[in-house]
């Protein structure tokens, strides 16, 4: 098994800020919009380095989706920055409309999704949100792990033609993907090689899947891990190959268990190769308030949770 270690933890909005900026010094086209949280965002490097390509728009998402759209046609690529709640719930009509149906090439950058977004509680913590961007047509869905996978996929997506929805979270957490590994729109990067299982997993649970791996390899059991960071469109060739190596696989994500990336993950093995699967999300429920580890925990978003799921799903092969 590839052991994978950290050094440090970072926050994945931190991993944006950084990716922006750079993207401000290479790239005279990119511009950046906020609804009013730079700071969340950490947009203040590419602010303070081209001010004239920053706009504030306030506490108007919709406005700030709209304006965007626009600036495209004028060929500036637009990156634009709130919460995960407000970049999607509140603003559903106008990125349908204005980005999604009219295949603007406008970058929805959202931070604070998931649980671990914490003590603001569930008006805030959308775990919807996935699902509501795969379902548009031609919208592509990135959701990162780390600080440094994030910061790549900042910059990649700046060259990717098309809309995108890039997620990413609020907490620290470990660093443990190579600093200049490249990152590839669509493709599925193998963490670990197993025989027993499969693992993929999403966003913060990624490293909480490596964890659980290793614990499940002192118990015998071969597990393989798999980094799906772009949920849409579906790296099913990964998936694919390893599930005929392992005749069965658990999905994990913070997300609602109804609509992300265990769902889409089902309908490639139902088409193709139907073995038993294992759900690691939230069951249908909305947060609370809490700390991002009390919460995990709960909801049961973990490694212990992917070990029981794991245990689960071997024993139905």
């Amino acid at each position: 098994m590839k052991k994978y270690t950290f050094t440090e933890k970072k926050d994945t909005r931190s991993g944006f800020g950084a990716g922006l900026a750079e993207l401000g010094r290479k790239n005279p086209n990119v511009v950046a919009l906020c609804a009013d949280l730079i700071g969340s965002l950490k947009m203040e490097k590419f602010i303070e380095e081209n001010p004239d390509r920053f706009f504030q728009i306030g506490i108007a998402e919709a406005n700030m989706i709209g304006i965007a759209a626009g600036l495209t046609i004028g060929g500036k690529i637009p990156f634009t920055g709130t919460f995960a709640n407000f970049s999607t719930g509140r603003v559903y009509d106008q990125i349908r409309q204005s980005v999604a149906y009219s295949d603007k090439n406008v970058k929805i950058c959202a931070s604070h999704a998931g649980l671990t977004l914490g003590e603001d509680g569930a008006t805030h913590q959308i775990l919807e949100d996935i699902g509501l961007m795969k379902m548009l047509p031609g919208m592509t869905v990135i959701n990162t792990c780390d600080y440094n996978q994030t910061k790549a996929a900042t910059i990649a997506i700046a060259d990717y033609d098309g809309p995108v929805y890039l997620r990413f979270g609020r907490p620290v957490v470990p660093v443990f993907t190579p600093e200049n590994e490249e990152f590839i729109v669509g493709k599925a990067i193998n963490l670990t090689e197993g025989n027993d299982v499969t693992i993929v997993a999403t966003g913060h649970l990624v490293w909480e899947a490596l964890q659980a791996a290793e614990q499940l390899e002192a118990k015998g059991i071969s597990a393989e891990v798999i980094n799906i960071h772009t949920i849409k469109p579906l790296d099913e060739e990964a998936i694919l190959k390893s599930v005929a190596k392992t005749g069965c696989i658990v999905t994990a994500e913070e997300h609602n268990v109804i609509g992300g990336l265990g769902e889409s993950v089902s309908r490639v093995l139902v088409q193709n190769n139907l073995v038993p699967q294992e759900f690691v999300a939230v069951n249908d429920s909305f947060g609370e308030s809490g700390t991002p580890a009390q919460l995990m925990e709960k909801y049961k978003l973990n490694d212990k949770a992917i070990i029981n799921a794991v245990e689960k799903v071997i024993a139905r092969k």
